[in-house]
């Protein structure tokens, strides 16, 4: 499956994705670059806990996610 970045950054989730990983509007999505430069896309759940139950062994996943969830509350004050 393949989708196309548009000039404001956006990209297009294929439908049989967003389906078998029930993804829907409002989802947070955490993009993790890898060592070897690939990118993996992980579903973020509500908590936190779940959303890196684990993950732990990618190193640093915890740190990320705390401190994303930080700024992204710095942003909604």
């Amino acid at each position: 499956m393949r989708s196309t970045i548009t000039s404001r950054g956006q990209t297009v989730i294929p439908a049989a994705i967003r389906e078998r990983f029930a993804l829907g509007p409002s989802q947070r999505l955490e993009w993790v670059v890898e060592a070897d430069g690939s990118i993996r896309v992980f579903p973020v759940a509500a908590s936190p806990v779940k959303a890196f139950r684990g993950q732990g062994k990618l190193g640093g996943s915890t740190q990320r996610q705390l401190a994303d969830r930080l700024a992204d509350a710095a942003l909604e004050a």
